[in-house]
């Protein structure tokens, strides 16, 4: 039950009018979200640092202090509030508190000059009362935000608010999206021998004619558009454009009618600076080491995070989370995992695997990195950083902890060097246990040739690991989390397959190919779920198994592989990605990435075309041929994403800080919404267009390691295949 419909026996009304022109009084947009609480999170409301808030009884309630000096020194808020100038607004909510007090309720500009157009006092008594505030807005800022402010008390109270809601403003939530041409291309290009397809979304029932002009505007090629009809995931009705058969190097853009897409290369090189920038990304993402201007360029430059430097606590002695042990490890090193400064030994051994699978699969290539030119491949060098990190996660008795990040949220902007939380070191799990098992027992083979002493120390690390998982076969990671994301898995028979196929591969023993109780399936693989990564490393060493067991794997990998194909066929646009659910899911775009993979793969047991073009296809969708005619990958196309949700890649907030590094894969549509930002914007979006580039949509549009080492292994394919 709401605390409107409890208490609304005591309920007087007052309003506080600002006056309104009445030829304005149509806006009714609503602008707050989450106004009634009764979820039971105050999500995205926020309270100042002196004030405590929490929800109660469906109302959110905050617990003012005493003594301090100024009304904004305890405030109850909400961010990202647009504002349009000269438009009426409606602030409405219900109060109530312990004793007789008068707060502010304001709509004003979050940053200089705090404009603040909407303003009215509220006396608030120990019975409810509703309130009413209205004006006209004289900023235009899309950022505003709706405060309360309580401080300046001489005697501390407890202040509850419900119904809170505030409308107004023509422009709907999200505004009106601008998806440029409707003739969608990837905005990087294509290879002179593979597909070439393009997505044009027009209403026409019949084939549309369409040409391909090269730099100069000239047609080199004409043909006409294949009607797919309604695309299901965007909502779009769309035609495909098939140009494939023009194999000419060159800049082109493609033209529907008076439509034309953006421009796009073809080229045999087409992907070789994307295998590289996507690479570059990890070590962008170090921790515990300078960020040197002369791999990465001025702009990105940086001081070493979390290195023990003030105020930096560091993660050379990093003591438990309470309760979690009573020692303390070094844990330096590694990469930052995604738009925070923690570091997941689940997320992060899963990246390392891809990078040192994309060595195998492609070989190396030249990275501007400190150990470039040394006895080890340069990509195994990138890996390192993050293998040297995963040992050291290790306890002696081969327990592996699942995690280290700050003890409490961060705000951004922050540069890593800058945080000056504490950090804590959180409990042994057995998931985090067996992906060192996993990733150390890959280390082991493949840097063999290269470093036998790490190689050693890697199969160690992993064969104590095994065993300390057969020990503790069920010490999972908590669900929740403080201060970092808690990456819960409380199924871990598909970590021990995963294990126990990459520890046959590196040793040969039969015993543990008998503990590989898991294939590849629709689902493929993730962080969590890593069944999978069983078959693809068997498909490693596949001259190992027996004729029947390896004629199995192909069997396996290419019915999966199979599936996939006819999903991206069945789709309007090139994503080998069809949910069954109808919804897509955090990190979409990675999950597109690693499907590619898997027709990689099909490809690299078979030699049959079709999965290879098929992977090659993938990318078009990431690099724009989409429903937003949006690149996910920074730096590459025309309408790229550059907002990503990161700590120090933050320009958008920060103008002397720099948008993402080229070569960032954003996490593309995700029909969950779990970020404000997404929730005001993206409200009823189809699913493939539930993306927003926005640093504050961390739902859609974080980055990760095991996002980008997947960008990096089909970038490494597709460039491979040229060569």
């Amino acid at each position: 039950m709401t605390f409107r419909l409890r208490m609304a026996c005591a309920l007087t009304a007052v309003v506080v009018t600002l006056p309104a022109p009445a030829s304005q009084a149509e806006a009714t947009y609503e602008r707050v979200l989450n106004g009634t609480f009764d979820g039971g999170s105050k999500e995205p409301w926020w309270s100042s640092e002196t004030t405590s808030s929490r929800v109660e009884g469906g109302r959110l309630c905050a617990d003012v202090p005493a003594g301090t000096a100024n009304p904004w020194d305890s405030m109850i808020g909400q961010n990202d509030i647009p504002l349009e100038n000269g438009r009426p607004y409606r602030l409405s909510f219900t109060a109530v508190a312990t004793k007789d007090v008068t707060i502010t309720a304001i709509a004003q500009m979050s940053g200089p000059p705090y404009t603040t157009p909407i303003a009215g006092s509220a006396q608030v008594t120990t019975a409810p009362r509703t309130f009413e505030i209205t004006g006209t807005s004289t900023v235009g800022e899309p950022k505003s935000q709706v405060a309360f402010q309580m401080g300046g008390a001489t005697e501390p109270y407890t202040l509850c608010l419900d119904d809170i809601s505030f409308t107004g403003g023509v422009i709907p939530p999200g505004g009106v999206r601008d998806l440029g041409s409707p003739v969608r291309v990837n905005q990087l290009g294509y290879l002179p021998g593979g597909p070439k397809r393009a997505t044009v979304v027009t209403a026409a029932t019949r084939p549309l004619a369409w040409r391909l002009l090269d730099a100069s505007g000239t047609a080199v090629a004409t043909g006409e558009t294949r009607v797919h009809g309604d695309d299901a995931m965007s909502g779009d009705h769309v035609h495909i454009a098939d140009f494939t058969r023009h194999h000419r190097n060159g800049t082109y853009r493609l033209a529907v009618g008076e439509e034309v897409s953006e421009p796009f290369e073809i080229s045999r090189e087409l992907y070789g600076g994307l295998r590289v920038d996507s690479l570059a990304y990890f070590y962008h993402n170090r921790s515990g080491i300078p960020i040197e201007a002369k791999y990465v360029g001025a702009a990105y430059a940086r001081p070493a995070g979390h290195a023990g430097v003030a105020p930096n606590q560091g993660d050379l002695d990093v003591p438990c989370a309470p309760g979690a042990c009573d020692y303390r490890m070094d844990v330096r090193g590694g990469w930052y995992d995604a738009g925070d400064h923690g570091k997941y030994v689940v997320n992060g051994a899963l990246a390392a695997w891809q990078l040192i699978d994309a060595y195998e699969q492609a070989g190396d290539v030249r990275l501007r990195i400190p150990e470039s030119g040394g006895r080890l491949p340069d990509i195994l060098d990138e890996a390192r950083w993050e293998l040297d990190f995963l040992l050291r996660m290790q306890r002696p008795d081969g327990m592996v902890h699942h995690k280290i990040h700050d003890a409490a949220w961060t705000g951004l902007p922050l540069r890593p060097e800058a945080d000056a939380q504490a950090r804590r070191l959180f409990p042994v799990s057995t998931a985090a246990t067996l992906n060192v098992a996993a990733v150390g027992a890959r280390c082991a083979r493949v840097y063999r040739p290269f470093d036998p002493e790490f190689a050693r120390t890697c199969l160690g690390a992993a064969e104590k690991a095994w065993a300390a998982a057969h020990r503790n076969p069920s010490l999972f990671a908590p669900a929740e989390s403080v201060g970092g994301g808690p990456y819960d898995d409380t199924k871990v028979s598909d970590e021990f397959s995963w294990a126990a196929a990459e520890l046959f591969a590196a040793t040969g023993r039969r015993s543990y190919l008998k503990e590989v109780t898991t294939g590849l399936t629709t689902e493929n693989f993730s962080w969590r779920d890593t069944g999978g990564l069983a078959d693809l490393a068997l498909a490693r060493v596949r001259d190992r198994l027996g004729p029947l067991d390896r004629l199995k794997l192909v069997r396996r990998v290419t019915g999966v592989a199979d599936r996939h194909l006819d999903d991206l066929r069945r789709q309007g646009y090139a994503n080998p990605v069809l949910p069954a659910d109808g919804a897509y899911v955090w990190g979409s775009s990675s999950a597109t990435a690693n499907t590619a993979l898997v027709l990689a793969y099909a490809y690299d047991l078979t030699r049959i075309p079709r999965y290879r073009d098929a992977a090659v296809e993938s990318l078009d969708y990431l690099l724009g041929r989409n429903a937003l005619n949006q690149s996910y990958v920074t730096g590459y196309g025309e309408r790229a994403s550059r907002n990503q949700h990161h700590r120090f890649w933050a320009h958008q907030l920060d103008p002397a800080l720099p948008h993402p590094a080229p070569g960032s894969l954003a996490g593309g549509p995700n029909s969950g919404l779990q970020d404000p930002v997404a929730q005001r914007n993206l409200r009823g979006c189809a699913p493939a267009k539930c993306y927003i580039d926005d640093i504050g949509s961390y739902a859609t549009n974080e980055v990760a390691v095991n996002w980008n080492s997947a960008l990096a292994w089909l970038t490494a394919f597709a460039d491979d295949t040229t060569r």
